[in-house]
């Protein structure tokens, strides 16, 4: 066996906590990092019982199945019976765990670039926390050395999984939407490499829908639901045009993140996706992150918003928060368009089981009923709400520590700003040091900046009057930030 110190595993392989789950490249995930990691998880949060059940679920990436491997290894080695779920949405391995009371593991790097992966860790009563992550991070580990045998063995047990987790994922959105919510309606799936893209097809066309497939690939695609490529919004387009659809739905790798064209083929923002979704499901308690639109403050639809720092454990900690005050009825949602479900939300008169993880299927199946029952047009769906928009992108290659010294520059000089946006939005009326640096200038537009947890990037987000302001906004600052 090999002691490993994770703390110290840390920082030599470079494969750390993000803002969900451990992330790396993949050449940095070896068999040894995947095993350790599995077995601080079990052991550092004392759920490796003898013979208890994990769940194990994967993307479409090439590297995934290795890397399930190295985790049912690891499972074996701790005394625990691998429970393996296939591949499958992130929501429905979490929706399977949650149900049958276990814990559960995903092997998935989500949206970003398919060089690198990641795994996600799900006690029996949902995802992990930052407490949970920093004892994960204190453990001590004995790693057994993982031979050709060993893999070899808990492939044999991954090629035997069942279905029933993605069957019961299915099931819970058939039984609360009618079955002929999308009669007569022509929907787009965007498949590309999404692990989500048959349960999509499957899910609308038992709703009624006709069903066009688009784009599907058997090459792995990274789409950032945050920041659609010049090119993808095109094909959106081009696609509603030529297939005369009603909507495009599509996903992010693993199936937690929506990305939702309407009619005429224009991406919706995901902050505008949750708002939508968390007052059709009557939320009164929106919690949110504070990238998102702050016109989820200003329609008046909720009767509590917290905002929270970026990722899914933060908003986790603040629907938690709600629920422990009392709150009723609870959503919360990111600006990715992950829409996590808490207590007392309902599809009209039916209920609607608590899933908070982050989620596709429910904000898609959402828009698409609210737009059935206004007329039919989803383009039509935000005219009752203020006229504030949001975009984002980000600079890709950029080292966490170039971004940090920006940040902090910018923080620290009162005049810094100025060599990025001059004097254009007038001077800084608000620094939010929440999450990065969220700057509100004069003029009222927003301008957020934010090293990314998962990938050496910056990200920047932007909120103006139109979208065509916020977008402006967006690209003027990255720009800046290359030359800066």
């Amino acid at each position: 066996m090999t002691i490993i110190n994770i703390k110290e595993m840390m920082a030599e392989s470079g494969v750390g906590f993000g803002t969900s789950g451990a992330r790396g490249l993949v050449s940095q995930m070896t068999d040894q990092v995947c095993a350790a990691y599995t077995l601080a998880f079990l052991h550092g949060l004392e759920l490796a019982k003898p013979g208890q059940k994990i769940a194990v679920g994967m993307d479409l990436r090439p590297s995934s199945p290795r890397i399930a491997n190295a985790c049912a290894a690891a499972i074996r080695q701790a005394g625990c019976k691998l429970d393996f779920c296939g591949v499958l949405p992130t929501p429905a391995l979490a929706l399977y765990a949650l149900s049958e009371k276990i814990p559960a593991i995903m092997i998935t790097g989500s949206h970003i670039p398919f060089d690198r992966n990641g795994i996600k860790f799900y006690r029996a009563e949902g995802e992990i926390s930052k407490t949970d992550e920093a004892a994960m991070g204190a453990m001590n580990v004995d790693v057994e050395a993982i031979t050709d045998e060993g893999v070899a063995a808990a492939m044999s047990r991954l090629e035997n999984g069942e279905s029933s987790a993605l069957k019961a994922y299915e099931q819970r959105y058939t039984r609360l939407f009618a079955n002929n919510l999308l009669s007569g309606r022509r929907i787009g799936v965007y498949e590309h490499s999404s692990v989500a893209r048959d349960c999509l097809r499957t899910l609308l066309g038992a709703l009624g829908a006709e069903v066009v497939s688009l784009g599907r690939t058997d090459i792995f695609v990274p789409i950032d639901t945050e920041a659609v490529s010049p090119e993808d919004r095109q094909r959106g387009l081009d696609w509603s045009a030529e297939y005369k659809l009603d909507a495009i739905i599509s996903t992010d790798g693993d199936g937690d993140r929506p990305l939702i064209a309407d009619e005429n083929g224009n991406w919706l923002n995901g902050d505008i996706v949750g708002l939508l979704t968390a007052g059709f499901l009557g939320a009164e308690t929106v919690v949110t992150p504070v990238s998102c639109n702050t016109a989820i403050e200003a329609c008046g639809l909720f009767r509590n918003v917290i905002r929270t720092r970026i990722g899914s454990p933060y908003v986790i900690a603040g629907m938690e928060q709600a629920i422990a005050g009392g709150c009723a009825s609870v959503a919360g949602f990111e600006a990715n368009g992950g829409f996590l479900a808490g207590p007392g939300l309902r599809v009209r008169q039916h209920e609607l089981a608590a899933l908070p993880t982050r989620d596709a299927v429910l904000p898609a199946l959402a828009i698409l009923a609210m737009a059935n029952e206004q007329g039919g047009k989803i383009s039509g769906l935000r005219a009752d709400l203020p006229p504030r928009f949001t975009a984002s992108d980000r600079i890709q290659g950029f080292p966490t520590a170039n971004s940090l010294a920006l940040v902090e520059r910018l923080q620290r000089d009162e005049s810094a700003y100025l060599s990025l946006w001059g004097r254009e939005m007038g001077a800084i009326a608000q620094r939010d040091l929440t999450d990065g640096l969220r700057l509100t200038f004069e003029n009222g537009e927003i301008v957020h900046l934010r090293p990314s947890g998962n990938a050496p990037e910056l990200r920047c987000y932007a909120e103006a009057d139109t979208m065509e302001r916020a977008r402006a906004l967006v690209t003027q600052s990255l720009q800046a930030i290359a030359g800066f």
